[in-house]
């Protein structure tokens, strides 16, 4: 039988850290109170069925975040602490060596597990459902609970591990991102500006992008979510890409739009300097304490005072139709409630666009920020953005 698989073995991004493992499961812990929490793995998919462009597996987040494991059919059970010494234990299928002959090696129960999880007791995967339904036997009986809504709490909050991946999601975005730019020319399709930044993203380490990537030339450009990318752009019109390389296991989500013909003509600047200044206005924003929903007045505000005759001389914001803000990290809209405060630690995305379908014209610049002790950390800060700044990266030819 072929050596046991190493935590995301081959990685890039490497394993995670054994003690930040452990200190995500006190966390946990800690907000579990009593009770037992279950986080199961993933299952795998068919990849001749259902998805034959990917991966046929991709580790469930929560499990992934509290293990640093990709392990199908294993299960993680925390026994919370309020009802006596807390506990953790994981359970993994044992080795298969038929099944390893198709699909690789797999890390089975054993002190491989728990050298690479950090989690001292783990068992046959067999067992689980049998311990799981008489766990806490000699104490009070604890109830068997999802910990889907407290492990969604903790994430919000990234530890120094998490950041280091966003950082390199959003840095191998931004080289795709100029890839693109330097290429675009009128009379190419949306297809290839797509091929030519999830080019970038795999040769920089990215193992999959963290959504469908969004390259929608003029008309497609006022579809928020447009992902067929099969139009072939045409002189002076932009182009919106919103797109993301996932890294780790963290995905980046940033927003460029660009003139194919490589300069913006004087609507069109007009138009982007107003997206850009609500942005900024939302940006300036950001501190410890303050909520979306502030965010997003702002940005509508900003937008709404600084239209002028714009949009036929009513406010711009009546074309920013969707939200300026949403959670980042394992999913591109990550877990978390809208209403919790910003807190140091937080990564989020700020996006305004305008939308005018009648003039086959959109526009959106996206952002991904992390909240620090005073303010905000614009990660992609580095990745082209103001008028002058992507026409310079477009002249790059």
């Amino acid at each position: 039988m072929p050596a046991p698989a190493a935590a995301q073995a081959g990685s890039p991004a490497g394993p995670v850290p054994v003690e930040r493992l452990v200190e995500r499961r006190e966390a946990l812990l800690d907000r579990i109170g009593s009770g037992v929490a279950v986080v199961r793995s993933g299952k795998p998919r068919s990849l001749e069925r259902d998805f034959p462009q990917d991966s046929d597996y991709r580790e469930d987040n929560d499990f992934f975040y509290l293990t640093g494991l990709e392990a199908p059919g294993g299960s993680l059970v925390l026994i919370g602490r309020q009802n006596g010494p807390d506990s953790t234990i994981l359970y993994l299928p044992e080795r298969e060596s038929a099944t390893e002959q198709w699909t690789g090696s797999t890390l089975g129960p054993g002190a491989e597990a728990s050298r690479l999880s950090g989690v001292a007791e783990v068992r046959d995967a067999s067992r689980a459902g049998t311990e799981i339904d008489r766990v806490g036997s000699g104490r009070e009986r604890l109830p068997v609970r999802d910990a889907a809504e407290e492990v969604a709490a903790v994430r919000q909050i990234k530890d120094p591990e998490e950041i280091r991946r966003l950082r390199e999601a959003v840095a191998i975005t931004g080289e795709g991102l100029r890839a693109a730019m330097r290429a675009a020319r009128p009379g190419m399709y949306e297809y290839e500006l797509e091929a030519l930044l999830e080019h970038e993203f795999r040769r920089r380490g990215a193992e999959r992008v963290g959504f469908p990537s969004i390259v929608g030339s003029g008309p497609n450009a006022t579809i928020l979510h447009y992902d067929e990318n099969r139009r072939e752009t045409r002189p002076g019109e932009l182009i919106v890409m919103d797109v993301g390389a996932e890294y780790g296991y963290y995905t980046a989500d940033i927003t460029r739009t660009i003139p194919v013909s490589g300069r913006f003509d004087s609507r069109q600047r007009r138009l982007y300097q107003l997206v850009l200044g609500a942005q900024q206005a939302a940006i300036d924003a950001v501190r410890p304490g303050t909520d979306f929903a502030t965010l997003n007045r702002i940005a509508r505000e900003y937008m709404r005072q600084h239209s002028g005759n714009l949009c036929g001389g009513t406010g711009c914001d009546r074309y920013f139709v969707h939200g300026l803000s949403h959670w980042l990290g394992m999913n591109v809209h990550d877990v978390g409630s809208f209403a919790r405060r910003l807190e140091p630690g937080m990564v989020f995305t700020i996006e305004p666009g305008i939308y005018l379908p009648e003039e086959g014209m959109g526009i959106r610049i996206e952002d991904d920020i992390l909240v620090t002790g005073t303010g905000g950390e614009v990660l992609s800060s580095g990745i082209p953005r103001t008028v002058e700044d992507v026409e310079a990266a477009m002249a790059c030819r």
